[in-house]
């Protein structure tokens, strides 16, 4: 008996010893995914992205994301997300990249939020030739300094977000004769501030600018700023803060006002929504970055109600715009990957490149492009809506939605935004 309890032993351990191998013969990619995990930015935009990706992945994982996106993994590889955080500077990001890259040789990067960081980034990635995907900056300045091979951007630039607020006010506010504005003294500010003053002078030339400010980012104090404006003349503030400081100015406007003064105009607002509730003023222009979180909670696809679903029973709120773009970013990377291994075998990063260009793709919200800078970057539609709190319902709504085209705010392919914006935007179809 005890010879036969050993043999018996003997032939489990063999058996575990033999399924070892192929256990950690599974194949894998590993994804560095890079959000604000700590900081002024956590809470409104990188903790809500990261829970968008975290939700996607599982699915893909698990081959339950909704039809015809249910195969599992990317090329049928488990995906394995590698966290890092974007808080800490330019500085840190690129060293944080590299270690990424060159120490914990992760398959993919993806992520950032602030558009001073993939600026900053964009010469290193093609250094260090990995497959990169931006998923929520939105700088022009990435494909317009040189064009790139080893980074895709699922999602339109800031110019759609200018057109397409200049076009929103023609349409919605005829009546505004001035404007003035505030944004976060970097290069998604800066950029903001003067594609939105650009393509004003085009649409609406009788409209006038007035001052514009740009404070620090994560300022987080505005009483100087909000002074200046209740002296303004300004009809209109357009803002494009965001994270912290956007809420910040927000209860620091609101008591002091100012928007019971002036008509605001904040182009990513719709991350303060569900986190204010009913402490949001009502009358505020609001954009997502394009169709994405509050923007797009009535849209009936099958990929969007099971996101917000799932969003929902996991987290107890609806998905803000980061969530959509981080999550739309996840989705892209896995039809690259599935696309390339059509060919047979799993695909290299060169084939997955070769299948991430010119990509055209359905995602939770909006049917998105990858038609400009060679194929590597989206293009999708963008619009706004107006502040209201819905009593009955207990939380914040959009009325006066507006979507426009992507061939009404978007430069065509090969034409920098800033110049086709200040050419009067040629070739534009908004009807």
């Amino acid at each position: 008996m005890a010879k036969a309890r050993r043999f018996v032993w003997l032939m489990v351990a063999m058996g575990i010893a033999a399924a070892a191998p192929v256990a950690a013969q599974e194949k894998m990619v590993t994804v560095g995914i890079v959000t604000f995990l700590t900081g002024a930015a956590a809470a409104p935009f990188g903790v809500p992205a990261r829970n968008g990706a975290e939700i996607v992945i599982e699915a893909i994982n698990d081959g339950k994301l909704p039809s015809p996106y249910n195969t599992k993994g990317f090329a049928g590889a488990r995906v394995e997300p590698v966290w890092a955080d974007e808080s800490g500077g330019n500085a840190k990001q690129v060293a944080e990249y590299r270690n990424l890259v060159e120490k914990r040789n992760v398959d993919v990067v993806l992520g950032y939020i602030s558009s001073g960081t993939c600026a900053a980034l964009s010469n290193v990635v093609e250094e260090l030739k990995r497959l990169t995907v931006y998923a929520l900056c939105s700088t022009p300045r990435v494909f317009d300094e040189a064009d790139r091979r080893y980074i895709f951007r699922p999602i339109s630039i800031l110019s759609s977000d200018a057109v397409a607020a200049a076009h929103y006010l023609k349409e919605k506010f005829p009546k505004i004769r001035s404007y003035a504005g505030i944004h976060p003294n970097y290069a998604w500010g800066q950029d903001s501030a003067r594609d939105f003053e650009s393509a004003m002078s085009k649409l609406s030339p009788n409209v006038k600018q007035m001052e514009v400010q740009f404070p620090k980012l994560f300022q987080g104090a505005f009483q100087t700023e909000i002074s200046a404006l209740l002296l303004s003349k300004a009809d209109l503030v357009h803002s494009s803060l965001w994270d912290g400081d956007l809420e910040s100015f927000i209860f620091q406007g609101k008591s002091r006002g100012l928007f019971q003064k002036k008509k605001v105009f904040f182009q990513v607002g719709d991350t303060a929504v569900y986190r204010l509730g009913e402490e949001l003023p009502e009358g505020l222009i609001i954009g997502g970055r394009g169709p994405y979180g509050i923007l797009v909670r009535d849209r009936e696809s099958v990929l969007n109600k099971w996101f917000i679903k799932t969003y929902h029973d996991r987290y107890g709120t609806y998905p803000t715009g980061p969530a959509y773009q981080y999550a739309q970013s996840i989705l892209a990377t896995k039809i690259a990957y599935d696309k390339a291994a059509k060919g047979g075998g799993f695909p290299t990063q060169d084939q997955v490149i070769d299948a991430y260009t010119g990509l055209v793709f359905e995602s939770f919200s909006t049917t998105v492009r990858l038609t400009n800078a060679k194929g590597h970057q989206a293009v999708t539609e963008n619009g706004f809506g107006i502040s209201k709190y819905d009593r009955k319902k207990k939380e914040v709504v959009l009325t006066d939605i507006k979507f426009y085209p992507p061939e009404c705010v978007e430069a065509p392919p090969g034409v920098q935004s800033d110049t086709w914006i200040k050419e009067g935007m040629p070739g534009a179809k908004c009807n």
